[in-house]
């Protein structure tokens, strides 16, 4: 499943690109080299990025689902218990 980028952000990605070379390089990057390689870094890298997110949403998911015993847990036979406490 390729990462594709809305067309804004894809925009502001390469213009973060060419700003980076500017500032931090000793040549300057062009928007087409630039765009082409935002596209290396999102087939080449983008995967690994989104495989360690899904992997933090997957533990974050069973934390969840391990709490919702605990969370949603109702005390049966609750009633005369608390008849008990009003006396």
């Amino acid at each position: 499943m390729p990462i594709e980028l809305d067309r804004d952000v894809r925009e502001e990605a390469v213009q973060s690109i060419q700003r980076y070379f500017n500032e931090h390089m000793e040549e300057r990057i062009g928007n087409i080299q630039a765009g082409a390689l935002l596209s290396f870094f999102l087939e080449e890298i983008g995967p690994v990025v989104y495989n360690l997110a899904v992997q933090d949403v997957q533990e974050r998911m069973h934390a969840r689902v391990a709490e919702l015993d605990y969370e949603c847990h109702q005390e049966p036979f609750a009633y005369w218990k608390k008849s008990d406490k009003r006396r």
